[in-house]
């Protein structure tokens, strides 16, 4: 048996490790009014690319804000907003290639956006119109994109993350130089797949990026309820992998953080875990209410932490934006994503025969009776379905 991969200390006395013997530093660039910290180490980043940073921050602020707004009255069924982890999201997809490939949880919309998904793909997908490059089947905020090299969201806890692994193990072995790029929330950390995940990427040498969000909450379920490690940086370091955390509110290093972690990945076909510690400003869907599990004096302790307001600062010191043109950005975001639900509700929903397409190669004969059987429901009550009913 061989034990080439530990590194071991010998003792002679009883000397358990715990918690504490692990101390994991976090990455800060920026302070919460968007000042920068005087030791810090910038990453390279320029005007041009802070405006596209932040043109993203804003669009997404306002997509999460009307969205949820026409979620309320009742005009989408389902909504999750990116609200406090735009840093995270958009500060990573930013220090990534295009063609490196995004695996995503379903918070990540703004990493999509970053990408150019357009405001009529977001409503037509949200819509699930015969637009939608989905085909109407996915719940809403499920999005995906060949395209952008964004794989569409499966709702299931942590099933991207062993896809990463092989994701990244495929670019490797197609001599591709890029990386996947698979984000999570420390809950669904706790599932299975993460681990399995894990460590298949680091004994294979997947060049990939586990990012984890760590937004406190899994749902309901606060973190000290959940793990009580270190974090889930402190699995990083068990598994193998270089590994970092990072403030997931300060753009800038998490900007930082994901340049590093790629060129290391692609360098060494190897993976790397970034935990990114950030804060679930919003509800985690509009199914929840969060005034159940935490107190206003908390979710007010982080707003003052708001990475959107953090980049803005900085850049209205580097005067790369000023209040005018921030406040205009606001606006005009606001006309056009309500300009666009108006015309995307109003698009009729994909024809029901493509329910069985794309399924196989020729529909199976299982799949042309049941596609019957529900032409036949839908007849029989029509009322409980759309007036045009896939157009049956």
């Amino acid at each position: 048996m061989s034990n080439a991969t530990l590194n071991n200390e010998i003792v002679h006395s009883v000397n358990f490790l715990d918690k504490e013997s692990l101390t994991i530093p976090m990455l800060k660039v920026m302070k919460a009014d968007g000042t920068v910290y005087q030791d810090a180490v910038l990453p390279n980043i320029d005007e041009t690319l802070a405006k596209r940073i932040y043109d993203t921050c804003v669009f997404t602020r306002v997509l999460d804000e009307r969205m949820l707004g026409a979620q309320r009255q009742g005009r989408i069924s389902f909504y999750m907003t990116c609200t406090g982890e735009e840093a995270a999201v958009i500060g990573s997809a930013a220090a990534l290639d295009d063609k490196d490939v995004i695996l995503a949880q379903y918070r990540e919309h703004a990493a999509l956006r970053y990408r150019g998904f357009t405001t009529e793909q977001f409503m037509n997908q949200m819509f699930s119109n015969e637009k939608d490059l989905g085909k109407g089947r996915q719940m809403p905020i499920h999005y995906g994109s060949a395209d952008l090299c964004y794989h569409t969201v499966s709702s299931p806890l942590g099933t991207q993350i062993p896809q990463a692994t092989g994701v990244g193990y495929s670019l490797k072995m197609n001599g591709q130089k890029n990386v996947a790029v698979c984000y999570f929330g420390e809950g669904a950390a706790s599932e299975g797949d993460f681990h399995a995940g894990m460590n298949m990427a680091a004994t294979l040498k997947s060049p990939t990026i586990f990012f984890c969000r760590n937004n406190g909450y899994a749902i309901s379920t606060p973190a000290e309820e959940q793990f009580k490690g270190n974090g889930i940086a402190s699995r990083g370091v068990g598994y193998g992998m270089h590994t970092i955390r990072v403030d997931g509110n300060d753009m800038l290093a998490v900007f930082a953080a994901t340049q590093a972690a790629r060129d290391f990945a692609l360098e060494n076909n190897a993976p790397v875990l970034i935990e990114a510690m950030s804060y679930r400003l919003g509800a985690h869907s509009s199914s929840d209410d969060p005034s159940g599990y935490r107190t206003k004096e908390e979710e007010d302790a982080w707003r003052d932490q708001d990475p959107v307001l953090r980049f803005k600062n900085w850049m209205l010191h580097k005067g790369w934006l000023t209040e005018a043109q921030d406040a205009e950005m606001y606006k005009q975001y606001r006309e056009e994503v309500l300009a666009q639900v108006k015309v995307s509700e109003k698009i009729d929903v994909p024809a029901l025969d493509e329910i069985i397409e794309d399924v196989y190669d020729t529909p199976t004969p299982a799949l042309k009776k049941q596609l019957d059987e529900l032409k036949t429901h839908i007849r029989k009550y029509p009322e409980s379905y759309p007036k045009s009913s896939g157009r049956i």
